[in-house]
């Protein structure tokens, strides 16, 4: 594992993000955009599933705000991959990265929960939706959390 890690810092684009002086603060930059603009569309997603904005109509609301969080995570995908490539090692070494890791990784399968709960109708059916509309909120903020910290370590 150690070999294929400092294989990853030895990319020529890691390596390119290094020795830029202002590569790498973009790609923080862009990366910090989009956990905002994910975050963001999440939380209101979470807040009307769980009754906030009712004046709202529910699917234009939720599918606008579902097209900006898949494009937001998209972003924070890519731009977190280039910033774990500088120091591939460190982070992976890093217990609060692990855990941000797997933060992410429940706030997926929420996700997928939360997908195959959902009624059939405009409105979420249960409170099971809006207790996992709950989750997602906590795990969420919690991934932010983390991601700070790792800045900080």
């Amino acid at each position: 594992m150690a070999e294929l890690l400092a294989g990853i810092e030895q990319l020529a684009l890691a390596r390119w993000l290094k020795a830029s002086f202002v590569a790498y603060p973009i790609v923080n930059a862009l990366h910090i955009l989009s956990i905002g603009a994910l975050l963001t569309s999440v939380m209101l997603m979470d807040l009307r599933i769980c009754g906030a904005f009712r004046s709202l109509p529910y699917a234009a609301f939720i599918g606008l705000l579902r097209r900006i969080a898949f494009g937001a995570f998209a972003g924070a995908l890519v731009t977190g991959l280039l910033l774990f490539s500088v120091k591939a090692s460190t982070y992976a070494a890093m217990p609060v990265f692990l855990a941000k890791m797997t933060l992410i990784l429940l706030a997926g399968v929420n996700f997928f929960a939360f997908m195959r709960l959902r009624g059939a109708g405009d409105e979420p059916a249960g409170w099971a939706v809006i207790v996992l509309a709950v989750l997602s909120l906590v795990l969420w903020i919690s991934v932010l959390f983390a991601g700070r910290f790792i800045g900080f370590l």
